[in-house]
């Protein structure tokens, strides 16, 4: 774990916010970025180490990140990286699929000219992340393009509800942003397009396939995983 945590750019946290909430926010974005990978044994006094904290704040962490879904606590074993399912999978990047699919259609009824001009912008960032094989910049560039999509659609409640899911939608997305992402950042150019035309219908029908062929795409590597184990 050492090693990954080296490699990983360096995180330790400021002491400003509230400790516990600082070293919770940490630990989960080392494992949504997969510095910290699924299955992978989680020792406290490294983590303490890596973050610039002591144990204590480490172990309430691990205890909040077991009942939010980042991380199992087994006995006499310790904290391991939780290993998502195939169910869980489905279920969650399912939810995702209405609400984003939603919120392309009401993004095609409320974007502007500007606005299509930056997700055109966005598209160009995430395809020159995707031609220097940039992981963590495909992945910045993929939300960024789903966020702002949101953003066009105006609704506040909608917004909330897709923000709730997107941290693990992110997580689930890092492992396959490089394998799958000729085909999505292909399906972001109809998307775009769909938009900038306000066809609602058309937009949402896009969006729904992408998020599908996403979905399909993880569970197939969770399959292929667990095959191999």
């Amino acid at each position: 774990m050492r090693e990954a945590l080296t490699a990983a750019a360096s995180r330790r946290v400021t002491r400003p916010a509230p400790l516990r909430q600082a070293v919770y926010d940490a630990l989960t974005e080392l494992i949504v970025n997969g510095s910290l990978k699924p299955g992978q044994h989680l020792v406290e006094a490294e983590l303490a180490e890596h973050l610039g904290v002591s144990r204590q704040p480490v172990r309430e962490a691990l205890q909040r990140l077991q009942t939010a879904g980042w991380v199992d606590l087994r006995p006499a074993q310790g904290a391991f990286v939780h290993s998502p399912t195939e169910e869980e999978a489905a279920q969650l990047l399912g939810v995702r699929s209405v609400l984003e699919t939603y919120s392309a259609q009401l993004a095609a009824k409320n974007a502007k000219r500007e606005d299509i001009a930056r997700l055109d912008e966005l598209q160009l960032d995430g395809v020159a992340a995707l031609a220097d094989g940039d992981v963590e910049r495909l992945v910045a560039a993929n939300t960024a393009l789903h966020d702002f999509i949101t953003a066009v659609a105006d609704n506040a409640v909608l917004a909330e509800l897709i923000a709730q899911v997107g941290q693990k939608v992110r997580w689930y997305y890092t492992p396959i942003a490089k394998p799958r992402g000729k085909e999505a950042w292909n399906e972001h150019t109809q998307l775009i397009r769909a938009i900038a035309k306000g066809d609602a219908d058309q937009a949402g029908e896009v969006m729904r396939k992408h998020t599908q062929r996403t979905t399909d795409f993880y569970r197939r590597q969770i399959a292929a995983r667990a095959n191999q184990d």
